[in-house]
């Protein structure tokens, strides 16, 4: 298995549901990064839902904030680490605060690409698509979608190996790197 994945695709695509069978490929002992805030009953169900298909055998970190500091101290313990998901996690990360420049997401995003490269086991990382769609028509949304661009990009750039989901089919749009 490559060193660290990105498992990207739009909403339902099979993303999380993937990257859960890549990390029990790998076996041993896997921690699992979560990233979501549940607002309300609907997503506190998801969640719910979520914990109950990872089944034993995972460790649960959340990590709504400091996702770089949550796969650093995740990696030095176990053998894989999934962190599902940075759509969430730029979501987060642009309600936190109120920095025109963003330069607390940019800080963010710089920690994360480290982490992921000195990683002691492999990294499985999940987000959404977001560049696909129609151009949001209000400013948050527009730097919402901006931001998890931006972020979707570095992070493909920096793994071994992407992974794009398409009606729950895995399509490996960049192949691991020779070792």
């Amino acid at each position: 298995m490559s060193k660290s994945i990105f498992v990207i695709g739009g909403c339902r695509s099979g993303k999380s549901r993937h990257a859960m069978k890549l990390a029990d490929a790998v076996g041993g002992k896997k921690v699992f990064i979560a990233t979501c805030v549940p607002q309300d009953e609907e997503m506190n169900q998801r969640v719910a839902h979520h914990r109950s298909e990872r089944g034993g055998g995972w460790e649960t970190v959340e990590a709504p904030l400091d996702l770089a500091a949550a796969i650093a101290d995740g990696a030095k313990r176990a053998d894989v680490v999934l962190a599902d998901c940075l759509t969430l996690w730029a979501s987060n990360l642009l309600l936190a605060e109120t920095d025109p420049e963003n330069s607390h997401i940019i800080a963010a995003l710089s920690e994360l690409v480290s982490a992921i490269d000195e990683a002691a086991c492999p990294v499985i990382l999940v987000s959404n698509e977001v560049g696909a769609g129609i151009v949001p028509e209000n400013r948050l949304a527009r730097l919402f979608r901006d931001e998890v661009g931006r972020i979707n990009q570095q992070v493909a750039a920096a793994v071994d190996q992407v992974i794009w989901m398409v009606a729950g089919i895995p399509m490996t749009i960049k192949p691991e790197r020779a070792p």
